[in-house]
Order: C-alpha cells, then sequence, then structure tokens
C-alpha cells in the first residue's frame, strides 16, 4: 500500500468517526437521555439506581413516567403523571379519581398488598386542599411517586410545569436483569 492509499483510508475513518460522534450528540441533545434514578419514591416500579433512557419527543400521557427538574431543588425528580391540564384529581378511600372517574393503580398493586386489611396506601386528598385549584391548570401536571408514603411529589411542591419535563422514560438498562420497556 501506497502512502496516498493509507492517507485516505485514514480520512475515511476519521470522517466516518465524526459523523458518528455527531449523529451521537444530536440524538443525546434532542432525543435520548440516559439518567441514573436516585431515591426510592418510585419503588418498585423504578428501584434508585436503575439507569434508564429517557425519551426527549415524547407525547406525555396520564401515567407515563417522566423525568423534570425540580421546582423546589436543583435535583431532578422521577414521578408518574397521574393529572393533565383540566382534570380534577381526588384519593378517597385509597382510590384514585380522575374527572370523578375512579382509576386501577395496578403498578401499585405489590405495594399495597403488603398493607393491612384497614391501612391505606394513600392518604385522602382533593387538588382543592392541596393547591387551592379545581382542576390542573394549563400548561402544568399533577405528579406521584408510586411509593407514595415516601414520595415528594405533587402533593408537597404543587403543579409541574411542562417545560421542566426533560422527557419520559422509555427503557432502563440497568441493572441487566431488568432490562427492559418501561410501560
Amino acid at each position: 500500500m501506497d502512502n496516498r492509499k493509507v492517507t485516505n483510508e485514514i480520512a475515511s475513518w476519521l470522517r466516518l468517526t465524526l459523523i458518528a460522534v455527531i449523529a451521537v450528540l444530536i440524538c443525546r441533545q434532542f432525543v435520548f437521555l440516559p439518567t441514573t434514578v436516585k431515591g426510592e419514591s418510585m419503588m418498585p416500579s423504578l428501584q434508585d439506581g436503575n439507569r434508564v433512557i429517557l425519551s426527549k419527543i415524547t407525547h406525555i400521557d396520564r401515567f407515563d413516567e417522566v423525568v423534570f427538574h425540580a421546582t423546589d431543588s436543583p435535583d431532578k425528580y422521577v414521578k408518574r403523571v397521574i393529572g393533565l391540564p383540566g382534570d380534577t384529581v381526588e384519593m378517597k378511600d385509597d382510590t384514585l379519581y380522575i374527572n370523578g372517574e375512579p382509576y386501577e393503580e395496578e403498578y401499585l398493586n405489590e405495594h399495597k398488598s403488603s398493607l393491612g386489611k384497614n391501612d391505606w396506601f394513600t392518604e385522602d386528598f382533593t387538588l382543592k386542599e392541596l393547591t387551592g385549584k379545581e382542576e390542573v391548570p394549563e400548561g402544568q401536571m399533577f405528579v406521584l411517586g408510586d411509593n407514595r408514603p415516601y414520595s415528594k411529589d405533587s402533593r408537597v411542591f404543587g403543579f409541574v410545569p411542562m417545560e421542566r419535563i426533560v422527557g419520559e422514560v422509555k427503557l432502563r438498562y440497568w441493572p441487566v436483569n431488568d432490562i427492559g420497556f418501561v410501560m
């Protein structure tokens, strides 16, 4: 091989590497973002130390798990979206009511199964009692952690502005035995 072929081959590999690096940076900036779950507020759905991939280009729906910049600290929190703009939210006798309709929260079954017959997993509340508002305001969300007795969530810090959302949790990739899509 002559020097010219070697130089062309090296230049070709450098261009390919540069394109790959740029593609990764663009995807990370605008499409996907890896992050680590901190704390126990989403147990058992997500554990402290789980590593997840967020989608930054998704439509957020009720019951999605989202990461957002906290309104009361410099941290990022991961919580479950319960109330969307215009929704009424109430917890009564350990049953979630959204717009007056009861919702089964299957993701809480593991925690609730360990409770005694007359124990409540989530204390009763209404939006009005917690926030002074009847409905979730436009451009905001009401979020709760799955580990309700120990979660600092909208019951404490109020509504989360949508512009504070970093992304929706889509995939858990660590620990290896829990790899999978988050539903």
